[in-house]
């Protein structure tokens, strides 16, 4: 009797090999893959699970492949600018932040002084092409807008390929804070201590004669305003004047300059005008109610003499003053105070011959003595 033969095992998973072109497994398996024949021994329903459970993983590992790639293709982490600078400076300011070839946008501040920037880019491969703010260039003058103001500046590298790349500077232009002057003059007259834009405060000795002052003054910044007294210097413009009337002799007359910054700050230069005492005690005028002053009155003549008949009584003698803010007195008395420009005094004229003296004394203390002799005849 022919022994029987073993029967074929179409339970058994066929494994395809992966396609060359795609990560794709081709798995074939029989509707009885999963489910033992009734007569199956339990060693082979679990060498049939096991197997399964094999293919099961490749699948999975397959999918899990093909996932990977995909992300791969779609997405990817950037790892700074393709064209990249070796270096990259401005001037006056500095970068914020400091310079990396990795960091494309930065931001610098500069003074209001600073019309312009001077950007300088320098490539990594030499061969690179450099425009900065649309000039082919790798060292720029760029002008600033007035401040406050803000520019973008742009710098663009582009290699022989192509391939570009832009790195970004944005100029904060603030405003100014500069509130000095960088000149004081007082005409006539002179500054003490000397000027210097530090030094706020300042005195001018002036002569008594002297009853008028011009104060000229120039801005550090011109865009700063200036009150000079009663003048206002506007922004723009660079310096300005005022005539100032000084208050009398031997008083002082005070004078204030404020500055005002573009910015909002402030500072004020004081001025004392000095106005010196009068020296002045002479008479302008001199004149008598009874008689004549022989001889006839003039400021510099001191002494004088006045005949009168003997049966006058008595006598009036009237002066002005040459300076008003001197002090006038007769016969011990004050007959004409400061600021009253004349004075008079009434004699009682007894005996042949009496002298009356008239005192001038200037603000600064000088005095001077007029006298007036009377003679009565008999």
């Amino acid at each position: 009797m022919t022994a029987a033969r073993p029967r074929e095992n179409h339970d058994r998973p066929i494994l395809n090999p992966l396609v060359a072109s795609a990560p794709i497994v081709w798995v074939h398996q029989s509707e009885r893959s999963f489910h033992a024949p009734k007569k199956m021994t339990h060693i082979a329903l679990s060498r049939t699970l096991t197997v399964a459970g094999q293919c099961i993983a490749v699948l999975v590992l397959a999918v899990m492949d093909i996932i990977s790639s995909g992300c791969s293709d779609s997405a990817s982490i950037s790892e700074g600018p393709q064209v990249r600078l070796a270096d990259l400076t401005i001037n006056p300011g500095s970068l914020q932040p400091a310079f990396s070839s990795d960091t494309v946008n930065y931001v610098a501040n500069v003074p209001s002084a600073a019309g312009a920037v001077t950007v300088t880019a320098t490539p990594q491969d030499s061969t690179s092409s450099v425009t900065i703010a649309g000039t082919a260039t790798q060292s720029l003058r760029v002008t600033l807008d007035a401040p406050p103001s803000s520019k973008a500046i742009l710098i663009q590298l582009t290699s022989q390929s192509g391939v570009e790349s832009t790195y970004t500077i944005t100029v904060n232009r603030a405003l100014g804070g500069n509130s000095d002057l960088t000149a004081l003059t007082v005409t006539p007259g002179t500054l003490v201590p000397g000027f210097a834009p530090s030094t706020s405060a300042y005195t001018v000795d002036v002569v008594t004669e002297v009853t008028s002052v011009t104060v000229a003054a120039t801005k550090s910044d011109p865009d700063a305003v200036m009150q000079l007294h009663s003048v206002t210097v506007p922004a723009g413009t660079a310096s300005g004047q005022d005539t100032i009337p000084l208050n009398g002799p031997g008083t002082d007359t005070p004078v204030l300059i404020t500055m005002t910054a573009p910015n909002g700050s402030s500072k004020t230069y004081n001025l004392t005008i000095h106005r010196a005492a009068s020296s002045n005690n002479k008479l302008s005028e001199l004149t008598v109610s009874v008689g004549s002053l022989i001889p006839s009155f003039t400021p510099a003549t001191l002494n004088y003499t006045v005949n009168v008949n003997g049966f006058v009584p008595s006598m009036t003698i009237s002066a002005t003053k040459q300076d008003p803010n001197a002090v006038m007195s007769a016969s011990g008395s004050v007959i004409a105070p400061p600021g009253a420009p004349t004075g008079q005094v009434t004699v009682s004229l007894q005996g042949a011959s009496i002298e009356v003296p008239i005192t001038v004394i200037a603000q600064d203390g000088s005095p001077q003595i007029y006298r007036i002799t009377v003679n009565r005849s008999f």
